[in-house]
């Protein structure tokens, strides 16, 4: 058994016997200002616990997961709070149980990191009215800011379209490849906002798009997303992008041991690439979960918690696209042109697809 399945299953069994201590309004960009040294007082007097549960690829899946726990531990260290991270079993059949011993241990506010959460989240706010929840990329029916429930969405077609822009721009083949997770609406999302960006800047391009699987299983299959990689670079892609979760740690293998370039998601996925990856990762597709999770524990802690739909979008930084230093030089001659484009898109010059339907009838304004 693997020693993180271990550690897990050890913080379960001493929340269970109670020895662990410890729709649609547009959001305002998650401040990353430091804690107040008031804050954190606030937070150690009222001893405020914080738990957050992963989405299926757990930790370490140098994606979304991880994003989502660099937000808790900035927050642990900013603010005093006491955190926990749990991680399900391999279906993540426990999801449900994980949320329910955290509020039967009295922490105060929970994370359920994915949408496969949502009907979890649901069930035990209800039972739990005095605890508060976070709920990334999924959406509870019938809430408001007066509920116990806070659903952390993002507009990941826009930050897409930009990397998909940036891909066709770089692609000398003029074909470019889309790899998703389990097919999902919110997944396609990323799909139809990358082959939207890709198309507005060449219209000739030829796009390829293949899920892992349909189950959350597809969030943590490195060897079939390289496969599916593989076969798109046989057919002439030069420029891949995945939105995969730890599935597409393959895809960028099999990039990189074919000198073609990729394009990362969630989070930079150049600054934990491997030395040999880094110089064929274009960029990465940044979706700002830590600032999600960073900003909800300081509303908490401050007592503006609110319940309700949040949406973080290009005009507020919640989705974007990295440049760093390892990156910088690869990506400078196609900056202005996205930066370009992102106003476009802040403005409504350009909107956006997110499904199928919507990027049809983008691509008749394309003609």
């Amino acid at each position: 058994m693997k020693i993180r399945k271990l550690l897990v299953i050890s913080l379960v069994i001493l929340l269970m016997t109670g020895l662990l201590v410890g729709c649609g309004q547009q959001a305002q960009a998650p401040t990353e200002e430091p804690a107040s040294e008031g804050q954190q007082e606030e937070a150690q007097e009222k001893k405020i616990k914080v738990g957050l549960v992963y989405d299926v690829g757990g930790r370490g899946d140098l994606s979304f997961n991880d994003s989502a726990y660099a937000g808790l531990k900035r927050a642990e260290e900013d603010f005093g709070v006491e955190v926990i991270d749990l991680e399900p079993s391999g279906g993540g059949e426990d999801r449900e149980q994980l949320l329910r011993l955290l509020a039967e241990d009295g922490y105060d506010l929970i994370f359920g990191v994915g949408f496969m959460f949502t009907d979890h989240i649901a069930k035990v706010a209800e039972e739990f009215p005095d605890t508060k929840f976070g709920l990334i990329d999924g959406a509870v029916d019938d809430i408001d800011s007066s509920s116990n429930i806070s659903c952390l969405m993002f507009k990941e077609h826009e930050g897409s379209f930009l990397v998909g822009a940036a891909a066709a721009l770089k692609s000398e083949s003029g074909k470019v490849g889309y790899i998703g997770g389990m097919k999902s609406p919110i997944i396609e999302r990323f799909e139809y906002g990358y082959l939207a960006g890709a198309k507005y800047v060449n219209p000739d391009i030829e796009t390829f798009s293949d899920y892992v699987g349909t189950t959350g299983d597809a969030f943590k299959d490195p060897v079939k997303a390289k496969e599916l990689a593989l076969k798109q670079i046989k057919a002439g892609a030069d420029v891949l992008y995945h939105a995969s979760g730890a599935s597409g740690i393959g895809m960028i293998e099999a990039a990189t041991a074919n000198e073609k370039l990729s394009i990362g998601v969630d989070s930079d996925q150049s600054l934990t690439a491997t030395d040999e990856q880094k110089p064929f990762i274009l960029t990465s597709m940044m979706k700002r979960v830590d600032n999600s999770v960073y900003g909800t524990i300081k509303d908490f802690i401050e007592g503006k918690f609110e319940g309700g739909y949040r949406i973080f979008g290009l005009e507020d930084d919640g989705v974007g696209y990295a440049v760093n230093e390892f990156n910088k030089e690869l990506i400078s001659d196609i900056q202005a042109k996205l930066d370009e484009l992102k106003d476009k898109v802040i403005n409504g010059e350009i909107k956006v697809p997110a499904d199928k339907n919507e990027y049809e009838e983008f691509l008749k304004t394309l003609e």
